[in-house]
């Protein structure tokens, strides 16, 4: 009965995109592939080649660059190649990977993002000046694949399954599916990978702005107006993501409990690019937001620079400095 069921959500939806939507729709899908895989390698670089990033909460924004570049990696280049055939290429085991890979990977960014919020709310609201602790971001990060695990691989037993989706050419949890363990499970996922991460972040932020409203008379260290600027950036990062994401959350849910046919294939294109586009976003939100990385960046550019002898303006000492795998000792 479940290897039926598997096999129906592989047939075709009723309605399709034409041809020429879903060469438009592939341009996005190529341009988010690629541009994504581009922006979280370079974040990932700079973590390799400059050992002053790896401060305890940056452990969890490279956690996040990780999961995004596993999507563009394992998933956005499936749909992509699909978007141009116009099908879905993969079969059914390719179709659950999809939907599972795309699942997990989304889940551990949005849990690392309320591991954030909580880091940022015990991290300003009780200030101290001991030694970075590395051991709580790393059990979170950990945490958060086992949290997301947990709720992606029932799909692969029985609970629930992973099918095609919207225009035929990419996979997700079934959300059409009217049997009450599709809809147990996907109750079960809105509440604890969405709902509960959400009131977390919610909660935390909201103390946090009434407590910097609260103090904001009074004179702030330089190490203190820096952790606020880190809060503003990682507020910035979690209302993007929600952005990008919450509307394909609201299609999900119409398509799951609304009337039969309610959202067409058409209506999940634009909610579904958005979800994916996130990948993109991230990464630019902490090149551009957070100085650290952002002047790493500069001194990493300038060290190809004068790998190619392109440069001249900058001296040897700073060169030397900030890049000893071009100017060993």
């Amino acid at each position: 009965k479940h290897a039926q069921s598997m096999h129906s959500n592989l047939n075709p939806p009723a309605k399709r995109l034409s041809r020429t939507g879903h060469h438009v729709m592939s341009v996005f899908l190529g341009s988010i592939m690629v541009f994504g895989f581009i922006n979280n390698l370079v974040v990932l670089i700079l973590f390799v080649k400059f050992k002053t990033l790896r401060t305890p909460v940056n452990m969890l924004l490279l956690n996040i660059s990780v999961s995004d570049m596993l999507v563009c990696l394992c998933g956005t280049t499936l749909s992509f190649a699909s978007s141009l055939h116009a099908r879905w290429l993969y079969g059914k085991h390719g179709c659950m990977w999809y939907g599972f890979a795309n699942s997990c990977f989304g889940i551990v960014s949005l849990m690392s993002l309320a591991f954030l919020s909580y880091d940022r709310y015990s991290t300003l609201t009780v200030y101290n000046k001991r030694a970075p602790d590395y051991r709580k971001p790393l059990l979170a990060v950990a945490g958060s694949w086992l949290y997301s695990l947990f709720w992606t691989v029932p799909p692969l037993l029985g609970w629930s399954s992973y099918g095609l989706e919207g225009a035929g050419t990419s996979c997700s949890v079934t959300w059409t599916s009217q049997t009450p363990q599709s809809h147990s499970y996907i109750i079960c996922l809105f509440i604890f990978c969405l709902g509960l991460p959400v009131l977390v972040m919610v909660y935390c932020y909201g103390r946090l702005l009434y407590a910097v409203k609260q103090v904001g008379r009074i004179r702030k260290s330089a190490a203190r107006r820096r952790e606020f600027h880190i809060l503003f950036m990682v507020i910035t990062t979690v209302v993007c993501y929600l952005l990008c994401w919450m509307p394909y959350g609201v299609i999900a849910m119409m398509a799951t409990f609304g009337h039969p046919g309610l959202i067409t294939p058409i209506l999940t294109v634009v909610p579904s690019i958005m979800a994916k586009s996130s990948t993109v976003i991230n990464p630019l939100i902490y090149i551009l937001m957070n100085k650290q990385i952002s002047q790493h960046l500069t001194f990493l550019l300038l060290c190809f620079c004068a790998f190619h002898s392109q440069c001249t303006q900058t001296s040897e000492s700073s060169l030397r400095t900030f890049c000893p795998f071009i100017f060993p000792s």
